[in-house]
């Protein structure tokens, strides 16, 4: 793959990191093992999360006091209505844009606000393999399929087959009147503005990391109405196992106007 592709490729490339292990440690996580993978507790992601789920449901005419949510029709919300909802859940906004690095493609940045140290920033959305299901006709070509660390794999790809495979699952997986995930990130607009993990391009030397990837099992407590925001869903359908999302911590403080680089690749020792 050969000039500027190659250049914008490497940046989401496994093989990248093969050939630039030496030399770029920087640009490395070194954990011991999953347990070691957390910079925040899962209840703190579970916190961010159902605050700004509820802030949405209650936007969209879902969530009034006393009332079956059930049977409340949804309307769905501009995007000026999402930003402001974010921004008054969470102290601010991010959004893609062209990245700052060159021939990195789109990025992800600070569009309003202040996020804190250890503040849930993003989500990586997308169809989530087990290590033993198929994926080989999705991974072609495809850029954005994240390994985590036991090898459970998430495709963030929004077109071609991968696309076609998260929509069918999630509505496999609707419960009644629920729907237990959301396909609104697979378009430009989506409803969870938190689901574009997938464009944060990876640090540098000269750019480090300022987020990094969080694998987070969502809770069986976690309430069913407020399913229909997250942007996973699992292959298989299995009532046993819990949903993985990848979410997207803050390493330190970080303003409006930054761009997010991340760690794309953790080395177990």
């Amino acid at each position: 793959m050969p000039g500027a592709k190659w250049r914008s490729y490497r940046h989401r490339f496994v093989p990248w990191v093969v050939l630039n292990l030496s030399k770029n440690e920087k640009t490395l996580r070194q954990v011991t093992d999953r347990s070691e993978d957390k910079v925040i507790p899962d209840e703190q992601v579970s916190q961010s999360l159902l605050r700004l789920f509820r802030a949405f449901l209650r936007g969209s005419g879902g969530l009034i006091p006393g009332v079956q949510t059930s049977f409340l029709p949804r309307i769905p919300l501009h995007q000026d209505q999402i930003e402001n909802v974010l921004f008054q859940a969470l102290g601010f906004c991010i959004e893609r844009r062209p990245s700052s690095l060159p021939f990195a493609g789109t990025g992800v940045f600070v569009s309003r606000g202040f996020v804190p140290k250890g503040a849930t920033v993003a989500m990586y959305p997308g169809t989530v393999y087990q290590p033993y299901e198929p994926i080989l006709l999705q991974s072609i070509r495809n850029p954005f399929v994240f390994r985590c660390i036991d090898g459970v794999l998430v495709d963030g790809n929004d077109k071609g087959i991968s696309r076609m495979v998260f929509r069918s699952c999630s509505g496999r997986d609707r419960v009644g009147p629920y729907m237990t995930s959301d396909t609104s990130w697979l378009t430009d607009s989506p409803q969870n503005p938190l689901a574009v993990g997938q464009y944060v391009n990876n640090c540098s030397n000269e750019r480090p990391a300022n987020v990094c990837y969080q694998e987070y099992d969502v809770p069986d407590s976690f309430p069913i109405e407020l399913r229909q925001y997250l942007p996973n869903v699992n292959y298989s359908h299995c009532t046993q196992r819990r949903l993985r999302c990848v979410v997207l911590v803050s390493l330190r403080d970080i303003r409006a106007g930054e761009e997010l680089f991340s760690n794309y690749y953790t080395i177990v020792r």
